[in-house]
């Protein structure tokens, strides 16, 4: 780690005595002592580009959405604190009693706390602004079992309530709100909400208030998150919402597959996002974004935009691989995805919508799609008569213009793509290139209702409302 300059270390240039260098190495280790724990971890915010799978070159990356500050001005140790590691010990006073510390050195250069090696249990606690969250090889932060750990926060305003009960909400595992530069990365340590006890609830009914994330920011920006496991977590894994300039990459996202609702990674009402390199194993969508529910969504005007989420893998036997939607109230454009895999899931992408979301999903960029043993390859879905409470707008229609869909190869697809739009709402400018699906059923179709588009070398036959319109088409040069 690389302190800051000191008056005393400018006079070790010059020829000082035995003594004044004895004393200077002294001071100086009483400062390291005071500033950093036993067990230092500097991260260094973006590592070197990865190369491509012929060593020729760096892979693309979006890492840049994400600009790294000065190294962090003081580093702790979580024990420096109280924090036992042994699985059974709380440290939610721990952890909150560490963050409140530390944010004294936001403006000061900034701060890191190091979680070593263990199993540090903990109810949720909040970040601060300038600072680095670091789990060490072999630490693993575990969700408290106790409800009344993660306390009721207010609902979304663009959401108008909480998720899945009416009123608040319980707050994430690790949380934060109105931050900027906050790195949460390590050596491949693990964050484990211990869900269990959450989808219980849920599958007994017995849930009060809609259950909490494992990370969530909200309002935040240039925030980088990396090489670390996320498991088990209540609700929705990673939920950045009305933020920007945010990084997630090198992730590995975990939860049985038969977990309620426990998405991987859900961009929300955010823009300059970039998701790469992830493998992502739920019981819901694996990436999916989102930007604010029915009326509340449209009044808030959020949108999602600038959205990159490439190299991602992983499996969903409920939903798909990237989910657009369904709360797009507010709006979300720009999206590119680029070499996804998914296998054994209900669908690899698909665009979700509904009377009274409203809102709007324009150019969309999807491509190079790999999939195996997916039930529905590509779909457009709508009336899940999902809605915050009576006040949604029965007049509101989304508008879908402009969904890029080329390069897609599926082997033992079980259907052949949906696209259901909505009676009187616009789902047009819908393109599709060079899309082989392989090992249908006998006799599969397309589904087809309220869309306009064209197809281009697309196997199965497509859908009337897609077929080519000549040499000049927009979709054929695109």
């Amino acid at each position: 780690m690389e302190l800051p300059q000191k008056p005393w270390l400018v006079c070790l240039r010059r020829r000082p005595s035995l003594a004044i260098l004895l004393g200077a190495v002294a001071l100086l280790g009483l400062s390291w002592l005071q500033t950093t724990s036993s067990r230092v971890a500097v991260v260094s915010a973006i590592p070197p580009p990865a190369l491509d799978d012929a060593g020729a070159g760096p892979v693309r990356s979006c890492s840049s959405f994400y600009q790294p500050g000065r190294p962090r001005r003081v580093v702790f140790s979580i024990e420096r604190f109280g924090g036992v590691g042994d699985g059974k010990t709380s440290n939610t006073e721990a952890f909150r009693r560490a963050i409140d510390h530390l944010e004294k050195f936001g403006d000061k250069g900034g701060s890191q706390l190091n979680v070593p090696k263990g199993r540090w249990v903990t109810g949720s606690f909040n970040l601060t602004s300038n600072f680095t969250l670091f789990l060490e090889k072999g630490a693993v932060i575990l969700g408290s079992q106790d409800p009344k750990e993660w306390p009721v926060i207010e609902a979304l305003p663009s959401y108008g309530r909480g998720r899945e009960r009416f009123g608040g909400r319980h707050i994430s595992l690790i949380h934060g709100d109105g931050l900027t530069d906050v790195v949460i990365t390590g050596q491949n340590g693990s964050i484990d909400g211990q869900g269990r006890m959450w989808w219980d609830m849920w599958w007994s009914r017995t849930l009060e208030r809609t259950r909490g994330h494992l990370l969530e920011l909200v309002n935040s920006n240039n925030i980088l998150i990396s090489n670390l496991t996320f498991l088990n977590s209540p609700f929705w894994t990673i939920h950045p919402v009305y933020c920007s300039d945010v990084v997630i990459k090198n992730l590995t996202v975990l939860a049985p597959l038969h977990s309620p609702n426990t998405d991987g990674i859900d961009p929300d009402s955010s823009t300059n996002v970039c998701i790469e390199d992830c493998y992502i194993e739920s019981g819901d969508d694996l990436v999916a974004v989102k930007s604010g529910w029915d009326q509340y969504g449209i009044s808030m005007a959020r949108p999602s935009s600038n959205i990159i989420i490439r190299r991602v893998s992983g499996t969903t036997p409920t939903c798909s691989g990237v989910g657009i939607g369904s709360e797009m109230s507010g709006g979300i454009s720009n999206v590119v995805v680029e070499d996804l895999h998914v296998w054994d899931s209900a669908a690899a992408v698909r665009v979700k919508t509904d009377v009274g979301r409203g809102g709007y999903v324009s150019n969309i960029t999807i491509t190079n799609v790999k999939m195996e043993r997916v039930k529905i390859p590509i779909r457009f879905s709508r009336g899940s008569n999902d809605h915050p409470d009576e006040g949604w707008d029965r007049k509101a229609l989304p508008s879908i213009t402009g969904v890029y869909i080329s390069n897609v190869f599926g082997l033992n697809i079980e259907k052949a793509p949906v696209l259901e739009g909505i009676g009187g709402a616009k789902f047009e400018g819908v393109c599709l290139r060079n899309v082989s699906l392989v090992g249908l059923r006998p006799g599969a179709k397309w589904r087809c209702e309220f869309v306009a588009g064209e197809a281009y070398n697309v196997s199965p036959i497509p859908c009337f409302q897609l077929r080519s319109n000549g040499s000049t088409s927009w979709c054929k040069h695109t």
